[in-house]
């Protein structure tokens, strides 16, 4: 029995994710994984291009977004909840902000990879379309909040990479009953009828583990 737990924790498992959610949480459940299952090693690669997960040989790939795979297997993680966000520097001289019409004449921030941004919010049955040219446009959510650290508009985020930012006061969440609708977040990883216990295990791992994105 004790031989083979070891030798079914033996191998090698490799991992996808996304560079900015691989560096901010996949860190995390990975060395919660390793713990576990001392005799696995892992090879993780964080990149946003989207890998073919059985040609490259990767066993997991942890995905924000719908799906596109369907002949893919998945355990869907949770969901990412997101806020509108401005440094109180910026709000201190800022118009007005009562109402998500004001935000037309605000400075904005904005994730955007490629083309014209449109922020697509909110609020119950109510649905508001932002597009606007925007004080600065990046394709990276961390450089996004950075500049809006520095207070230069207002940005919207991932709840997790900034709540605790509004908790030590330096970023302040703005027209809280808006937001875009929360992204589904899974793992992904080759349709099989024997799921790979390493890979079972990984995916244990991080549904457990997404709680603390869940609650931020």
């Amino acid at each position: 029995m004790h031989s083979n737990v070891r030798a079914s924790r033996a191998g090698s498992a490799g991992i996808t994710a996304g560079a900015e959610f691989g560096t901010t949480r996949v860190d995390g459940w990975i060395a919660e994984f390793l713990h576990k299952w001392p005799k696995v090693t892992v090879e993780a690669e964080y990149t946003n291009r989207l890998v073919d997960i059985v040609h490259e040989g990767v066993d997991v790939a942890i995905r924000i977004g719908p799906l596109q795979d369907s002949e893919l297997s998945a355990r869907k993680l949770g969901e990412l909840t997101y806020g509108l966000y401005a440094a109180p520097e910026y709000l201190r001289s800022a118009p007005p902000l009562e109402e998500v019409g004001d935000l037309e004449r605000h400075d904005i921030i904005v994730h955007a990879p490629r083309g014209r941004p449109v922020w697509t919010l909110v609020s119950g049955e109510q649905t508001e379309k932002i597009s606007r040219i925007p004080r600065c446009a990046v394709n990276n959510t961390m450089a996004a909040r950075n500049l809006a650290l520095s207070g230069l508009g207002i940005v919207q985020l991932p709840r997790y990479m900034a709540e605790h930012l509004v908790a030590d006061g330096t970023l302040t969440r703005v027209l809280p009953d808006w937001a875009r609708i929360p992204v589904p977040v899974h793992a992904v990883f080759a349709s099989t009828r024997y799921m790979d216990p390493k890979v079972r295990g990984f995916v244990d791992v991080c549904r457990a583990g997404f709680s603390d994105v869940a609650d931020a």
